[in-house]
């Protein structure tokens, strides 16, 4: 009778991490390595630029830092999805007009004030992109700036470096 018992748990436990095993082989056909920046916006300040490049940038730019994690079936499958997603809704790193064009910025603003950007699931893995009531504030505030008060140009890659945070560039890893 224990011999079942034990089977009985131990059974379903050894597939569930076979099964994790398995998945592991299984191909993407999404590539880790960051395309080039082609332009940013021309932010309306370096907070605000700041606090997009914290909260927003690893899905909605061409700098996704990739975590350790990312590597690692299933969650490489969420990972790449919100990233392609992410990327195609709005890309800081192809600031062109026709990207400027598409954004809406009230839905924006809409998802940024009521939480749901950043994901929640993205906050609790990356505790940096919390923000606060403060900074979802001037983040809104600072992105109405931008993408309806700002010029159609964006900043070129070279004009960005020279404001750009250490450790932000075209990165494929994550650095700690």
């Amino acid at each position: 009778m224990r011999f079942r018992k034990r089977y009985l748990i131990l059974g379903p436990l050894g597939l569930l991490i076979l099964a994790l095993i398995a998945i592991q082989f299984i191909p993407t056909d999404f590539s880790r390595d960051n395309p080039p920046v082609i332009a940013e916006p021309a932010w309306d300040s370096e907070l605000t630029r700041a606090l997009a490049v914290e909260a927003c940038y690893d899905c909605h730019s061409n700098q996704t830092v990739w975590p350790w994690y990312s590597r690692i079936a299933p969650m490489s499958w969420v990972i790449e999805q919100d990233v392609r997603k992410g990327r195609e809704a709005l890309n800081f790193s192809e600031w062109t007009p026709e990207e400027q064009a598409k954004v809406d910025t009230e839905e924006m603003v809409e998802l940024v004030s009521k939480g749901q950007m950043p994901l929640p699931y993205y906050n609790i893995l990356h505790p940096g992109a919390r923000l606060s009531e403060s900074e979802k504030g001037q983040l809104i505030t600072g992105l109405i700036a931008t993408l309806e008060g700002g010029s159609q140009e964006g900043l070129t890659p070279e004009e960005m470096n020279q404001a750009d945070e250490p450790g932000r560039g075209n990165q494929t890893e994550e650095t700690e």
